[in-house]
């Protein structure tokens, strides 16, 4: 089995899609996919696809989306056994398999781009994390190419997967917080630049991307655009939120008008001189 998560949603078995078109049996499939080998509750479905709105009928029907995903799996399984038979243990009730209280894919998927993704970035945070910003960018860099949009684009997304998705993108992001910060750390802030001003108009509010574009375009000669962009967010807070910058920040803006030797790429980009998200470390932090 190969499921993606990361983009539209594919799950493939023997080689055959299994996605249904219909949109909640669609919904129940992704949710089932991202909690493989779980199960996932009779509640839990219901409250995915119907949300506060559960018919009387919910339980008629989720069995209905249930039996109609079964005969794809069993469809996709005669597809992969000579003859088209289902071979030794090949039933699509232990694929989808009903169990106390609810259901589950008990498939452990070959391929899933949501678990190579963390993965991934697992190693590559610990690779930041212990000074080899090469292999932290790289890595990063791969678990970043493995989205192909937003997550589950073509799903409709309820309550539950509204939760899942949002947890996703917040991974992303902080993978890509990540990846820049290795980037920055290898002397690469003129490269940044572009992909940085493009990220900060989408996220005002986001501090780290903001104190990465602010010290890329210090690094860059560029110390009254990295001024203004502080200025810009501490506007866009204020009207937003009411609240001033962080005092990390504000110690950004302090450094980048003192000209603090620290915003500089260390020789060999070392650890103690890097900037880490909003973290000066030396005299700054």
């Amino acid at each position: 089995m190969h499921v993606g998560i990361l983009g539209p949603l594919t799950v493939r078995l023997n080689g055959q899609s299994i996605v249904p078109t219909a949109g909640k049996p669609r919904q129940l499939l992704a949710l089932l996919a991202i909690r493989a080998e779980r199960v996932v509750t009779v509640p839990t479905l219901m409250e995915e696809i119907w949300g506060d709105a559960i018919p009387k009928s919910a339980a008629t029907t989720l069995q209905t989306y249930i039996l109609h995903l079964r005969r794809k799996v069993t469809a996709a399984l005669r597809a992969g056994q000579p003859g088209g038979g289902l071979g030794q243990g090949g039933c699509a009730k232990e694929v989808l398999a009903t169990c106390f209280g609810g259901y589950r894919l008990a498939l452990r998927p070959d391929h899933s781009d949501l678990r190579e993704f963390q993965s991934l970035a697992a190693r590559g945070a610990v690779a930041l994390e212990t000074g080899d910003a090469g292999a932290a960018s790289v890595l990063l860099s791969q678990a970043l190419g493995l989205w192909r949009g937003t997550a589950l684009v073509d799903v409709p997304v309820g309550r539950v997967l509204g939760v899942e998705v949002l947890g996703m993108e917040e991974q992303h992001t902080r993978v890509l917080e990540q990846r820049i910060e290795a980037d920055l750390l290898l002397g690469r802030h003129a490269s940044l630049l572009a992909e940085l001003r493009v990220l900060v108009a989408r996220h005002p509010m986001n501090e780290n991307l903001a104190a990465q574009l602010m010290t890329a375009l210090y690094r860059s000669g560029g110390t009254w655009r990295a001024l203004e962009v502080f200025q810009e967010l501490r506007r866009t807070l204020i009207e937003e939120l009411g609240v001033e910058p962080s005092y990390r920040l504000q110690r950004l803006h302090q450094a980048v008008l003192s000209g603090e030797p620290e915003l500089e790429p260390a020789g060999g980009a070392g650890r103690d001189a890097r900037y880490d998200g909003l973290r000066l470390t030396r005299s700054v932090g």
